[in-house]
């Protein structure tokens, strides 16, 4: 068991001003892997201290400043790529192969990503109709950092290397029951050699720390990434200070299947729903399958969920690992009960733990058929690797049904008709869409419309939601 209490301020690994002892649970085994603090006030305080005080010097620094620090930390990282691994496999369950090739290497390219886009970004771009005008991106100060534990170093570098990259300073603050990559990271900060004060963590739960990170007046800006409930009350909190509040929030994305999908569209989907255990914001929760193929795509599904297999995050091979916690086991498992009590057809998986299982937050591989969109398993985010397939009899009807939510994250759509899926595309209300399962490049921008939150991370558009825009009336050169 790692004992992980302190929390890194300043430059410095210290304890916490009052001891509050949490266990961090590994969902394989339901054993207790790290012990954390969870911060105060008073720890929080003292972080954001930390952070004001160290802009003045962070903001003047040069972009080729920064750039050879995020170079050294990239190396690093690299060094460090097995420790990564191993960390987030011990905090979410996710199975070290599958760990390392994704989440493990999310952290990596964002980095890497990050360093192109400061190479090209120009902080005085000027004003170019003949004007002695003069405009100039600032770093908008200090930052309250509010990291999930689904995609745990994947949401810290979307986060922490664009804050960086633009000459911000500020607190992290790691989800509490995956911590254990965040503070490698934070390590892995400090042997990049960045100044005391510029990077902080400090753990603690949202009431707790979040709370007082999104109320703070010397807080400039909260980015956060977890459930749309919490989202709500970081942006009520954040209110009085007017602060920049940026949410990647909840998604229940639709998978429209077209007829003329590729072959293997449906079987795809299933792997892409049931991949992390469900636990992605944008996966695509809802399948749409149009009318003339759904026989044929429900006996694809089904056959697809029963070949994947459920094992400890320890073994190798390919498989899915457990859910997070308790907490989600019990939610899961009541969503898949109320699909059962509402007239869904299930095909596969189904409540309780597969056999052999009586150790760990495990869920079987589900997929229901015959499902509405009135239904709670339609319309909830379940955050599981449960699938609802719903019949659609035209394009018309498809759009409106994956439209029909109050999310906005990531829908997909299969078609081999090019136009279509243009046509299609630009109806779907959402910051992505994914076509024939084709994965976004690197740098372009993620985030999501409605109650899927605000703003956008990755790329250039992660630089600017960092940034203030000056304007200088009279620049005489």
């Amino acid at each position: 068991m790692q004992d992980k209490r302190k929390f890194y301020i300043n430059g410095k690994w210290i304890n916490p001003i009052k001891p509050n002892d949490f266990d961090v649970i590994n969902p394989s085994t339901e054993e207790v892997c790290a012990i954390i603090s969870l911060g105060g006030h008073d720890d929080t305080n003292l972080a954001v201290k930390s952070a004001k005080d160290s802009f003045e010097t962070w903001k003047e620094t040069s972009k080729q400043e920064r750039l050879k620090l995020l170079e050294k930390l990239l190396e690093i990282y690299k060094s460090r790529w097995n420790e990564m691994t191993d960390a987030i496999s011990t905090e979410l369950g996710c199975p070290k192969d599958w760990c390392s090739a994704n989440q493990t290497a999310s952290g990596a390219g964002h980095i890497e990503d990050f360093i192109k886009r400061l190479k090209e970004f120009n902080f005085e771009p000027g004003f170019d109709n003949g004007s002695v005008n003069h405009i100039v991106y600032e770093p908008i100060g200090v930052c309250g950092l509010i990291t999930p534990w689904n995609w745990p170093i994947n949401q810290i570098a979307l986060k922490v290397i664009p804050a960086l990259a633009t000459g911000c300073t500020m607190i992290l603050k790691p989800s509490e029951i995956a911590p254990l990559s965040g503070m490698l990271f934070a390590e892995m900060i400090h042997d990049a050699g960045f100044p005391a004060g510029v990077f902080n963590l400090v753990n603690g739960d949202g009431t707790g720390v979040g709370t007082d990170l999104s109320g703070h007046p010397d807080v400039d800006m909260v980015s956060f990434t977890g459930s749309t409930r919490a989202g709500k009350l970081i942006t009520k909190n954040a209110a009085d200070t007017i602060k920049r509040v940026c949410l990647e929030l909840g998604g229940k994305g639709g998978n429209i299947v077209f007829a003329d999908a590729y072959p293997d569209a449906v079987r795809d989907g299933i792997r892409n729903i049931m991949s992390n255990s469900g636990q992605s914001c944008d996966a695509p929760t809802r399948m749409l399958v149009e009318k003339s193929i759904y026989k044929r795509a429900v006996e694809e599904a089904g056959d697809e969920a029963n070949k994947i297999k459920v094992d400890l995050a320890s073994k190798e091979g390919e498989h899915i690992g457990p859910v997070i916690s308790k907490t989600q086991f019990d939610k899961i498992q009541n969503l898949i009960k109320s699909g059962i009590e509402e007239g869904a057809t299930l095909i596969a998986g189904g409540p309780d733990k597969p056999e052999n299982f009586k150790k760990g937050y495990f869920i079987k591989p589900t997929v229901f058929t015959d499902v509405n969109n009135d239904m709670r398993i339609a319309k909830e985010e379940i955050f599981g690797p449960v699938l609802s397939i719903i019949p659609f009899e035209n394009e018309e009807e498809a759009i409106k049904i994956t439209n029909d939510t109050e999310y906005g994250l990531g829908n997909y759509l299969q078609t081999e008709d090019d136009e279509k899926a243009k046509r299609v595309s630009k109806k779907l209300r959402s910051g992505i869409v994914y076509v024939n399962h084709k994965p976004a490049d690197s740098g372009t921008p993620f985030g999501g419309y409605r109650q899927s939150g605000n703003g956008r991370e990755g790329g250039t558009w992660g630089l600017h939601e960092y940034l203030e825009v000056k304007t200088i009336t009279e620049w005489k050169n």
